[in-house]
């Protein structure tokens, strides 16, 4: 009997697999392995935890819902804990398997992950990697990946004309496991990780859960049962309720769910309910991710410097002070402060939200934006390697498609997007009392209103900078 195992990694899903489909296609028996490695929970070299409770937590609920999937075709998960160079020439040795078979990622650790487990194997073990993670294959871009274009338009334009989106893998209709003594299905509880338990908010926007089955249910309840997909190119700049935007993001970034799996059912209904802008919008949406993932793997680890992929100078300095009222939403700026309150007590934020503390961190704060970005890294749900580095370079102009005058104005972002202050007081009751007008410039209020809304004493009446670029 030949033996594989199949390492999971950021796919936690049966369909669209191709690494599980295709060594249930070479091999009489299959074993599914996950990896929990405790590397990632500490500190990056930024000084800053590389993951919070939170997104640990919906990790740990999609292997549950993994394995439970598994288990309906006869096999099941082994969750262990370890480096996957270590672990799995282990469990190779142990079950007599032959090959590991996984899912290829496009970003540095992720790539030194990789390498480090065929040195580990030693020819031992065939080692196969698929491509998996994006719309597009990298293989059926209508260019090198090496020679991606500098700005997303071109390459959009180019994928969308030359470029099919690959057929589906089917889940496997069986997996037969091998022999072993080893319990399936286990998993270590946030403590066992050295994690404290971090509620989601009851304001959430959505109260995320892992796992496969979660990302059909919301997939269906977006495209199906209230069919909001049909608006989503003018809802997705919203900040508050459920539907606003499609919240896919959690459950792509595990790979709960495909986006091949996602553009099929965008042309389902687009066939059978409506075909209009939205839906186009959702698709171009997912080649902005796309787009990232292929920059992470033309430039490496360039994404990760202060100048980025461009190698430009920024000017940062460093303000520990400012770094942290930003991080605790006390910069006395109500529209950045509701949204990282949100970032962390929901461990999610809109995308227009993130593109306004991003650059209100990096132009306006003069920060170093690695600092931000791994802030999210930690701190968000749906934390994505490629689309989060690649995102914050972007806002900091060390990325791609740069603008040298690229800059969100806060204060017409919150005016235009909040223009009533819902959301600003959704999550900052203590400004509830304040007018709608004068919600996002408190610190404007007169002596005796911020005594009578009892904001004198606050960061909202002595913000930690208001820029000059700033019309009030």
């Amino acid at each position: 009997m030949k033996t594989a195992l199949v390492w999971f990694r950021n796919d936690l899903r049966t369909a669209d697999h191709e690494a599980l489909y295709r060594a249930t296609e070479n091999f009489d028996r299959v074993l599914p392995v996950y990896c929990i490695d405790e590397n990632h929970l500490k500190e990056s070299w930024l000084g800053i935890q590389k993951m919070g409770a939170k997104r640990m937590q919906f990790i740990l609920e999609s292997l549950d819902d993994l394995h439970k999937n598994l288990a309906k075709q006869g096999g099941g998960l082994l969750v262990v804990r370890g480096a996957p160079a270590d672990v799995l020439p282990e469990l190779c040795a142990e079950y007599g398997a032959e090959a590991v078979y996984a899912h290829k990622e496009a970003t540095r650790e992720e790539r030194d992950e990789e390498e480090a487990v065929k040195k580990a194997l030693d020819g031992r073990a065939e080692v196969k990697f698929y491509w998996g993670t994006t719309l597009t294959h990298i293989n059926d871009l209508p260019f090198p990946h090496t020679e991606l274009p500098d700005v997303f338009t071109a390459f959009r334009k180019k994928a969308e004309k030359q470029s099919e989106v690959r057929a589906l893998f089917p889940a496997p209709e069986s997996v037969h496991l091998p022999e072993g003594n080893r319990e399936l299905g286990e998993l270590p509880s946030l403590s066992d990780l050295g994690l404290g338990t971090e509620p989601i908010d009851p304001r959430a926007a959505i109260a995320f859960k892992g796992g496969e089955s979660e990302a059909w249910k919301r997939l269906n309840h977006y495209f199906g049962e209230t069919q909001k997909l049909a608006e989503y190119k003018h809802t997705r700049n919203g900040l508050l309720g459920l539907d606003y935007s499609s919240k896919f993001s959690a459950w792509l970034a595990h790979g709960c769910i495909s986006p091949r799996s996602i553009f099929y059912e965008v042309e389902t209904f687009e066939r059978e309910v409506k075909k209009n802008q939205s839906t186009y919008w959702l698709v171009f949406e997912l080649r902005w991710r796309d787009y990232f993932r292929f920059v992470a793997a033309r430039f490496g680890d360039k994404l990760f410097y202060p100048g980025g992929i461009r190698d430009e100078r920024p000017h940062i300095w460093r303000d520990d002070a400012r770094i942290e009222a930003w991080k605790a939403g006390k910069t006395g700026i109500p529209f950045v402060d509701a949204n990282m309150i949100e970032l962390r007590e929901t461990g999610f934020m809109s995308n227009r939200g993130r593109q306004n503390v991003a650059s209100f961190f990096v132009k306006d704060l003069q920060q170093d934006w690695r600092i931000g970005a791994a802030w999210f890294e930690q701190q968000l749900i749906d934390y994505d390697v490629a689309s989060n580095w690649a995102n914050w370079a972007y806002v900091a102009g060390v990325g791609n498609d740069p603008r040298d005058d690229r800059y969100f104005n806060i204060l017409t972002q919150a005016k235009r997007y909040d223009s009533k202050g819902e959301y600003v007081k959704h999550w900052l009751p203590e400004l509830s009392h304040i007018r709608p007008e004068m919600v996002h410039t408190p610190w404007l209020l007169s002596k005796d209103e911020k005594k009578l809304t009892e904001i004198e004493n606050t960061p909202y009446a002595r913000p930690v900078m208001v820029p000059d670029r700033w019309k009030l």
